[in-house]
């Protein structure tokens, strides 16, 4: 367990924990208000997020950031951005159970530090580890699930509506719908821009 940010930021740096180390340029710890109410939570880094050691700044990141933008958060500013596993899998790939077991200690211990009230789980990976394992995207995205003390919703992952440019409706609505929710629940998130 950590105290500080930047000590979890310097024990994470130097994890070896499973075999994703072997082959990443930087460890993504992840990028934003250390305060925020609202955290986003993706599987793990692409080859631009391996490259930069930050979170969603490929194509998918850029299409996050414009969607977050027109419901007026911002990564630097309201919110805190995350993933799953914190070094890129090979070529990719999603993360395996075995490396997301291996890695879910230094989310914690982000959660745990940052103490969101609304955590939003971009994608089938991330939602089916944190929400519930039988978790179906297509059909629950957008919706509000509450787990412990956390509100948790998932969303379409960045990439897949980029893969799949028919969801980007569905997936406007629910940021239109986290905006309404973060207004109730946590209306200080809008205080930071």
């Amino acid at each position: 367990m950590y105290n500080s940010f930047s000590e979890l930021r310097e024990n994470c740096v130097e994890c070896r924990k499973c075999g994703l180390c072997e082959t990443r340029h930087n460890v993504v710890v992840g990028v934003g208000n250390e305060n925020a109410d609202v955290l986003f939570i993706g599987e793990g880094p692409g080859e631009n997020e391996d490259l930069q050691g930050e979170p969603f700044v490929g194509r998918g990141g850029k299409l996050l950031d414009k969607m977050m933008n027109a419901v007026d958060l911002d990564r630097h500013k309201n919110i805190y951005i995350a993933n799953i596993v914190k070094c890129r899998p090979p070529h990719n790939r999603d993360p395996k159970p075995e490396e997301q077991d291996m890695c879910i200690d230094w989310l914690r211990n982000q959660v745990r530090l940052i103490n969101p009230k609304i955590i939003v789980c971009l994608g089938r990976i991330s939602a089916q580890k944190l929400i519930k394992p039988d978790l179906r995207i297509t059909k629950e995205h957008g919706l509000f699930f509450q787990k412990g003390e956390f509100l948790m919703m998932p969303m379409f992952h960045p990439a897949a509506i980029l893969r799949n440019p028919n969801q980007k409706p569905d997936a406007f609505d629910d940021f239109l719908k986290l905006r309404e929710k973060i207004k109730e629940v946590c209306p200080s998130t809008y205080e930071e821009i």
